[in-house]
């Protein structure tokens, strides 16, 4: 082998690193907390399909079968065990990936109040607390736990799922349960309040906060809302997720903190 030829060789190499180096480096990484179904799931999925790093975490990864599918199709999605009222889980999560951007946050588990007991008459005081720990205080301990790694992303975003049911305006439906309506509804206004107020306090550092909502997507959620059955309206997580995303897109420090829906529209809450 020839001088010359060795040089090109050498360059062919160092060209092919620095070509792989930079497609890494644009790798983007989303964590989303209850990755295990429904909505969280097809998050993990969509954005998976998309090349990025998928930090998916559940409360029971293990036994998260779909999830664990979706793993095995590709590699970029990492399952984690996650319980957003854990806040010892929580660290520790976050001292594993200590020093790692993450570009997208997404606060999405949450948890209705389904068991009854949420009528005027039968409020249940441990019921209501586990609700608001879960949707309310839950992405404020992830949020807090992984600022510095949002805030040494690309993008520098943190999420927020909320509800349709979090505003003040809205009519509810005589079809849904109204012991649904006390403690979940409450839960996600306090959830749209608290991500405001978390928006005004990151946005020097240049983190912008996206709360959404993804209308009526056809979850165990919304069913166990409707008595079992999901309205014939509801569309399917696939359907509004990629709604969300391209909202999470276009979301900027200009825009940050407004609450708005999958479909474009802004949620007078």
């Amino acid at each position: 082998m020839t001088t010359s030829t060795q040089r090109l060789i050498g360059i062919l190499v160092m060209a092919v690193v620095m070509v792989s180096a930079a497609v890494t480096a644009r790798a983007e990484t989303v964590l989303i907390t209850g990755s295990n179904r429904g909505i969280g799931l097809a998050f993990a999925k969509a954005y998976a399909e998309k090349g990025w790093t998928v930090i998916a975490t559940a409360r029971n990864p293990e036994e998260a079968d779909e999830l664990k599918a979706l793993a095995a199709k590709h590699p970029t999605v990492v399952p984690e065990r996650l319980d957003v009222t854990n806040e010892t889980e929580i660290k520790t999560l976050a001292a594993k990936y200590k020093g790692k951007p993450i570009d997208v946050l997404l606060n999405n588990a949450g948890i209705g109040d389904f068991t009854g007991g949420a009528t005027l008459g039968a409020f249940d005081a441990k019921l209501f607390q586990r609700v608001m720990n879960t949707n309310v205080l839950g992405p404020l301990l992830v949020s807090q736990a992984f600022i510095e790694n949002v805030a040494a992303s690309g993008q520098k975003k943190i999420v927020a799922i909320t509800s349709l049911t979090a505003a003040l305006g809205q009519t509810l439906r005589k079809q849904v349960r109204r012991d649904h309506t006390y403690y979940y509804s409450t839960s996600k206004t306090a959830l749209n309040m608290a991500m405001k107020t978390l928006a005004a306090e990151v946005r020097e550092r240049g983190v912008i906060v996206a709360i959404v909502h993804p209308g009526g997507a056809d979850t165990d959620l919304l069913r166990s809302a409707y008595g079992g059955k999901s309205p014939a309206t509801a569309r399917t997580p696939d359907e509004v997720v990629a709604g969300m995303i391209k909202i999470i897109g276009e979301r900027t420090l200009e825009n940050s903190d407004q609450v708005i829906g999958y479909d474009g529209k802004t949620l007078a809450w």
